[in-house]
Formats: structure tokens, sequence, C-alpha cells
């Protein structure tokens, strides 16, 4: 069972996979901002007065982050928080954090936390690899901060069983077709939610998006800010989404960047990010055909339908790899739709086909490694995966049936012909998944917050647009900048025109009166 992650892919991880190829790709050289904002400091409203912590959580607000140096020049710390806020005094948990000094010190606006999404992604990672994620703008006044949320990565993690589960899970039949094919995969998925209970006890109860924000909070005191500056792209958007939601008159400067829509059910996620990824695709071949001699065909239609049956080849016969290894169904379609997040990523995906179609995945199974933080042995590099579920399906206790597969599928098809099937099967992950919160989507309020600028591409496959559209209309002072463009996320991917905004409103706190079209 298969199921894309909506986040983001940082300029590090593009030219990681770009130099997989000795030639035919093109340079790494996001846009950037063509003039320095002037710096104004983050103020409180005389008239607003933030609230004391709630009960039992004053220690947790009253402590102090100890910095070390760690790699290189970056400075590390934990922080601690509460497993279960309604028991804050039972148990606590600890955070990972990795701090960017501000490099102008004398302009220092404060602190800027980062999360790329996943959700199960390292923040710490994304931190660290500033220079190739944020303008110099930004680097300049703010110490960048990333984090580690509960349950990911360097912080207190969820662990699931062995590698060899979890590539069970995902090496398997995306689309099954047969019943004993649905039970396997059931089976599988109902494993690895027993063996997070099993590993990872009541941490497992406790990885919620909605527990995050209430992290940032702590953090944000920790920080010694009044007030959080909060850079979130792809599924950390639901987190600034639901700080925003939780602790409004806090929000300082927020940008929420490839944004989801907490209102949506997974029904209409999932079709709508099925739709996404077949536009996507449909963009991909279009570029092909139109340089022409493309070698997927001479048509868009021709192209799809080509790289369709190739996946459905893949299924029967999986493809040779190194050593022990071999190209799955479940690794064909992650290794496609990992070079979908980002236009740069398009020639690699040329490599991938080529040669898969010659017989040879090696490529193919390289790319799919990068999209599921998979060692070229087969082990997994960190718990991203295991954590993926964990909190998804803590956020939305609404996953479907495996009863309700087969008559969904028509719309599925209907929505994403090459991977409505896949789509349509993810769906029932959380209903199968061991934990249930009984939470349902809904939408977030945040009244009393300062403008937040909500960043959207119109054929974003992961986050597609109508997400982002749909969270600036929900947010009372939201303000959406939308880029025409191919690629998950807007900011730094080649349009000055998002990149000029999105800096001018975290350096200088001064948000569009309008939304924002840019190219």
């Amino acid at each position: 069972m298969t199921s894309p992650r909506p986040r983001h892919v940082s300029g590090s991880a593009v030219l990681l996979l770009l130099v997989l190829l000795v030639s035919g790709c093109t340079s790494l050289g996001p846009g950037g901002s063509q003039s320095r904002p002037t710096p104004r400091p983050i103020t409180s409203a005389p008239s607003v007065r933030l609230p004391a912590p709630a009960a039992g959580l004053a220690g947790y607000y009253r402590q102090k982050l100890r910095w070390t140096g760690c790699r290189g020049s970056d400075e590390c710390a934990r922080l601690r928080v509460p497993l279960d806020y309604a028991r804050p005094a039972a148990r606590s948990i600890e955070i990972s954090l990795l701090k960017v000094p501000a490099r102008d010190r004398a302009h220092r606006l404060g602190s800027m936390v980062v999360d790329p999404g996943g959700p199960g992604v390292s923040g710490v990672d994304y931190a660290a690899a500033v220079p190739t994620v944020f303008g110099p703008a930004l680097l300049d006044d703010y110490d960048v901060v990333g984090l580690d949320p509960r349950g990911v990565g360097h912080s207190t993690a969820i662990t699931c069983g062995p590698d060899s589960e979890l590539n069970a899970l995902v090496e398997s039949d995306p689309e099954p077709a047969t019943a004993a094919a649905r039970t396997r995969s059931d089976q599988l998925m109902r494993r690895l939610g027993q063996s997070c209970v099993e590993h990872s006890g009541a941490l497992a109860r406790h990885v919620s998006t909605q527990e995050v924000a209430k992290d940032l909070d702590i953090l944000r005191a920790a920080l010694g800010d009044s007030h959080l500056t909060y850079f979130g792209a792809s599924y950390g958007t639901a987190i600034g989404a639901a700080y925003a939601d939780q602790f409004p008159t806090r929000v300082g400067r927020m940008v929420l960047d490839g944004a989801l829509d907490p209102a949506s059910s997974t029904l209409e996620l999932n079709l709508v990010q099925a739709h996404g990824f077949e536009v996507a695709l449909r963009a991909y071949v279009g570029a092909c055909v139109a340089r022409g001699r493309c070698f997927l065909g001479g048509s868009v239609d021709q192209g799809v339908r080509r790289i369709a049956a190739f996946l459905a080849a893949v299924e029967k016969s999986p493809l040779r790899a190194t050593g022990q290894r071999q190209v799955t169904a479940g690794d064909a379609m992650y290794g496609v739709w990992q070079a979908l997040y980002d236009k740069r990523l398009w020639p690699v995906l040329d490599q991938e086909l080529q040669r898969a179609f010659r017989g040879d995945g090696r490529l193919l199974l390289q790319v799919a490694d990068a999209y599921l933080h998979r060692n070229a042995d087969g082990t997994f590099r960190d718990n991203t995966f295991e954590a993926f579920y964990a909190i998804s399906c803590l956020d939305r206790d609404d996953g479907l049936a495996p009863s309700e597969v087969a008559k969904l599928l028509p719309r599925f098809e209907k929505a994403s012909p090459t991977f409505g099937a896949a789509f349509d099967y993810s769906s029932t992950a959380c209903d199968l998944w061991p934990v249930h919160s009984g939470r349902q989507p809904r939408p977030v309020h945040a009244t009393g917050s300062p403008p937040i600028l909500v960043v959207g591409t119109t054929r974003d496959p992961a986050t597609p647009l109508v997400w982002a559209r749909a969270l600036a209309k929900e947010l009372p002072h939201g303000v959406l900048v939308t880029r025409d463009g191919d690629g998950h996320t807007g900011y730094r991917q080649g349009s000055s025109c998002v990149d000029d905004t999105v800096e001018r409103y975290l350096v200088s706190g001064i948000a569009p009166r309008h939304d924002v079209s840019c190219r």
C-alpha cells in the first residue's frame, strides 16, 4: 500500500538527485530577491495582552535553551515538552532543535522557526540546508530554527519494527486488484501500526499536529520571542495553521507555502492529490512532446498511456536493479512521483524512464530511495516513513473502510487515470491503523491573528492550488500568493515575484493588501 506524502523537496535534495546523472540536466538556480527589504522589528500591539500558560505548563514555558555548537557553525539544543498536554506533569519528551544564527546581528529580528512537512521530515536537516532553501535577506536578519516535531527524527521518535517490514509495505502492489493481494496489503498496514504501538508505546498516541502546535508555543517562549515567526512548507503548513488556530494573538509573521486544507476529509484530500499528480504528469509529458521527437510518443495522451502501461508491466514483472534488489510496482511509482515534485528533476525522470524501458531499474530505484529516505542497501536512514502514518492517522481519523474502495474507484480513476487506483486504495490506511483519535477535519479560525501569507502553485502535484485557496479563505486575514508554474511549493522555485513578496513580508512585516499572482 503506497501513499504519497505532501512534503517539501529542498534545493539540496534536488541537487543530490541531479548529480545522479552525468549529463543532460539543468542547473540548480532558484530565483532570488532583487533588492533587500528594510528590516522592521516585530512588536506587540499595545492592546493585546498575551494569556498566561495553561495550568501545569509554567515550568515548560520558563525553560532556557542550552545551545551548543554542531554541524560546523550551527547550534543545537533540546526542548522539553509534555508527552500528554492533559497530564503535563506525568512525562516529558524532547524536541531536537538546530539554529543557524542570523548573519547580520545588528539587524537581527528574532527567530524564524521552519518546518518542511512530511509529516515526518526533519526540520533540523531543513534548517541545516538554509543556503539552498532561503534567500539572503532572511538569512541576514533571522536566526533560522528548525525542529524535528515530536515523534520525528532526532526528537523523541516513533519507531516501528524492522526495515524488512517497512520495505514489504513500500514495495507492495499500490493498486491490488485481487482479494488475495488486498488482504496481504491490509495485513502489512495493520502490522506496521501494531509494531508502532509495540515499540513506541504511549508516544504513538501523542504525535498529532495539534500537539506539535502546542510545542511550538513553548519553543517560542524558550527562544525569547513574544510572537512566533514561522515558515512552513508543504505539511509544515498544517502545523502553522494549527498554531494560528490555537494561538492567534501570538502569531507574528507566518508564511504557509504549498498549503494543505485542514477542512478537507481524507477522501477529498486523496481525490484532489490524485488529480494533482495527473496534472503534473501531463505537464511533464507535454514538455517532452513540445521539444520534439519525445521518447514517450507524439502526443500527451500517448505519452501518459506509455507511462501507465510501463507501471502496469512492473506490477507483473519487477525490474532488475543492483545486487539482490529489484524495482517493484511500489518503487516504480515512488520513483515517478519524486521527479514530479520539482521541474528541475524532469531531466532525471527522462533518464529514469528511458533506462527502465530498456529493463534497467537502477536509476528509478535510486530516485525512489531518495523519496523514501532509504539507503542503497534497502535500509531506512530515518523514521520519516513510520512517522508519516503515525501522525497522519491521528490528525484525520476518517480513513475509508477497505469495503468502500471498489465503489469509489470510478471517482478516483476520473480524477487520475494513471494514479487513481493507488490513491483510492491508500485512503484505507488510517482505518487499518490501530490508534484512533476520533479527530475529524475542520476549518481553522485564527480569530485575532495578523495577516498570514499562503502560497500555492498552479500545477503542484502534492499540494494542489485549490488547498491554498481554501486555507487563505478560512484565515480571517489570509493573503494568497499564487505561482503559475510546475512543481511543489512556490518560494525559491524560480519566481522572483514570489520570492520578493515572501521576503518583503517576513523582513518588513508589510503584507500585500490584496492577493498576488506571480509567474
